[in-house]
């Protein structure tokens, strides 16, 4: 295509800053609203939903909605005037008759000696006692204020991955009509197949956020069951040491690409422009590093969901895809697997040997009924886009989160007549220069026919 279209996906956070301005993120390059459950109400979450749907439809966009559950975060309450100064050496008790914790069970999950970090590490305590109350010592100090964070070893804890406010906002996220919905605290695969069995096998994609050493230690089981990945760094950066988490973002992206999963890079990206109009040079880089390790997608939460900035963070986030994509394309990854598995694997393999072969070939193009086609070629990284048709509107929503797919509704063709259909769909691209070359990826149109076409056509009008 002439004006190639971004590849990297943007995700926004939706918040108090943002909710009356989603026409503007859109209109910046949003293409996944993120709604979290652990904020807001009920009906301020529905009214964001349907501003959502409503704004894509009229800027003629597809723009996926996702949900983030709550999971088993543990919280502060509230502490005398609303913050609370730590030094060290000092002795803090969590829990009964101290300052309270959202969490019942943390006296009886943690051990002496084990850390727990405060306010994503603002803060680190030490436990000295566990009975009725957790008895910590300060062991480098700093401010806390009402409702921080708790972490403690993942591996602690007793509570499931799905909590009983997860299982009641579940119908919650059916009835918003969400494309994905994002898990917390995902420690197993098992998790994910829980969530499953509430969702649906036709219902929203899943998302597993990567965010607790034992989902890294889980990590090729959980990318099996999971629809997407999200490396939550904030989190992970936590539970594990800071210094890990650069070189975990390379493998965990890695192996995702390997297996055709869609990978969500998340977590101060952006983090300066809560308050300031421009990012910092590190977080520039921050943000190419994620595109250039292999990410579907970068994530921004607070920076669009209460910063002072919310539209021109989401503008610097595409600038800096941009850019990444043109005259860094020398350093984005390719997917190649060592063996294709299936016969669509073959296909699409084949189909991305051809983009790259013919110069004249501006894009790809694929009818897929759930999607599958679409993504097995995304996770080959074709430097060409890839132009996706399918009748289902839940797919085509789906996919906008998927790097370099350009997700289009159709009509479903009659059968034996795909490769037909998808000659007429491109006629009307108007992005595709005349008489360019697109590589038709397609099937016989019968259901439960993967893809068994391929041959390059001309674009003629």
């Amino acid at each position: 295509m002439t004006d190639r279209p971004r590849a990297t996906k943007l995700v926004c956070t939706i918040g108090p800053a943002s909710v009356d301005r989603v026409d503007e993120l859109v209109e910046a390059g949003m293409d996944v609203a993120r709604i979290n459950f652990s904020h807001g109400t009920p009906e301020r979450h529905a009214q964001t939903a349907r501003r959502v749907r409503q704004v894509a439809s009229n800027a003629g966009r597809r723009v996926a909605l996702m949900t983030d559950l709550a999971g088993p975060k543990i919280r502060l309450g509230d502490v005398p005037g609303g913050r609370l100064e730590l030094a060290a050496g000092e002795r803090i008790v969590l829990g009964a008759g101290g300052t309270p914790v959202s969490y019942a069970a943390l006296a009886r999950d943690v051990r002496p000696g084990d850390r727990v970090l405060l306010a994503d590490g603002a803060a680190e305590l030490r436990v000295v006692e566990a009975g009725d109350a957790v008895v910590a010592e300060v062991i480098r100090g700093g401010e806390i204020r009402s409702r921080a964070g708790v972490n403690v070893p993942a591996e602690r804890l007793s509570t499931p991955s799905l909590t009983e406010r997860d299982r009641a906002d579940v119908p919650r996220a059916l009835e918003l009509g969400v494309d994905y919905v994002a898990q917390s605290f995902v420690r197993r695969a098992s998790d994910v197949e829980e969530l499953r069995s509430l969702l649906g096998r036709d219902g929203p994609r899943i998302v597993a956020k990567i965010e607790t050493r034992p989902a890294v230690d889980d990590y090729d089981a959980i990318c099996e069951a999971a629809d997407a990945v999200m490396i939550a760094r904030g989190d992970l950066g936590v539970e594990l040491p800071y210094e890990r988490v650069p070189i975990l973002q390379k493998q965990l992206l890695r192996h995702a690409l390997d297996r055709g999963v869609p990978a969500i890079v998340a977590t101060q990206m952006l983090e300066s422009m809560v308050s300031a109009p421009r990012p910092t040079r590190a977080e520039a880089s921050d943000v190419a590093n994620a595109i250039f390790d292999g990410a579907d997608a970068i994530m921004l939460s607070g920076e669009t969901a209460i910063g002072q900035f919310p539209v021109l963070a989401a503008q610097a986030a595409v600038r800096v895809a941009e850019l990444c994509e043109t005259d860094g394309r020398a350093y984005l990854p390719s997917g190649a697997p060592a063996a294709a598995r299936t016969d669509a694997d073959a296909l699409a393999v084949a189909a991305v040997a051809l983009a790259h072969a013919d110069a004249d070939v501006a894009a790809i193009a694929c009818y897929t009924r759930s999607g599958r086609t679409a993504r097995l070629l995304a996770a080959l990284r074709p430097h060409v886009p890839i132009l996706a048709f399918s009748p289902d509107p839940r797919v085509v929503d789906q996919l906008a989160l998927v790097r370099g797919v350009e997700p289009r509704a159709c009509v479903p063709p009659e059968a034996s007549d795909g490769r037909l259909s998808l000659m007429a769909w491109l006629v009307g691209e108007s992005a595709l220069p005349d008489d360019s070359a697109v590589v038709l990826v397609a099937s016989t149109a019968e259901p439960g026919t993967g893809p068994n076409l391929l041959e390059v056509h001309r674009v003629r009008r």
